[in-house]
């Protein structure tokens, strides 16, 4: 059955398996989520399920959001996302929690990966770094050497690795193993580590 949640990333810490080995997971308050509106293939074109996080002032969200919410009952959220093709019999005011998922589900996790500024082809992209060491050369070492052509095509490439902006993308980490959840405080835990920073906004998608 496939679900979907939206959640923050708390941060790691590590638990025992039942063998005694140690295992790394991060925790996701996830939820509880609202179905805010759902789209359907007779007035939208498609099908699909938007769902609302994060409940705010009315202030703190636009007249038009907040015409949405009013007409379905329900207040404002800070985030609203649309997932396609889930399965069950969905209702606008349904809640989604932790509940949907159970411990040993393969999910996928997505978010905006940690922004670390500029960087160079070595950090960026795993470039050896060895450069020309001999005959004087001594200040080249973390570059990328040549990027051009020698007579054609005569220029550089469109997608050539070079250095520029590093993180701070949308990044999903597939096949995640759900370890635990606490469904009392909202807790998803999840094997290993996902994209992002401490509250960091996260989708996790199971099937």
């Amino acid at each position: 059955m496939k679900a979907a949640i939206l959640g923050r990333k708390v941060g790691m810490t590590t638990l025992y398996s039942e063998e005694g080995k140690q295992v790394p997971v991060t925790m996701i308050q996830a939820g509880p989520c609202a179905v805010v509106n759902l789209r359907t293939m007779e007035k939208d074109g498609y099908s699909a399920v938007q769902v609302g996080f994060d409940e705010v002032a009315e202030k703190k969200v636009t007249k038009p959001v907040i015409g949405q919410y009013k007409k379905n009952g329900l207040k404002p959220h800070k985030v609203m996302r649309e997932f396609r093709q889930l399965e069950g019999d969905y209702k606008i005011g349904d809640e989604i929690t932790v509940s949907n998922f159970t411990p040993g589900d393969l999910v996928k996790v997505s978010g905006t990966s940690r922004g670390k500024g500029f960087a160079g082809v070595v950090k960026r992209h795993h470039f050896s770094g060895v450069g020309m060491t001999t005959h004087g050369q001594s200040d080249r070492q973390r570059h990328p050497g040549s990027i051009g052509q020698s007579s054609y095509p005569s220029r550089v490439l469109k997608g050539l690795r070079m250095g520029g902006q590093m993180g701070n993308k949308r990044t999903s980490v597939r096949n995640i193993e759900v370890v635990e959840i606490y469904p009392e405080q909202n807790l998803l835990l999840v094997k290993g580590s996902v994209p992002g920073g401490k509250n960091g906004l996260l989708e996790i998608v199971k099937g």
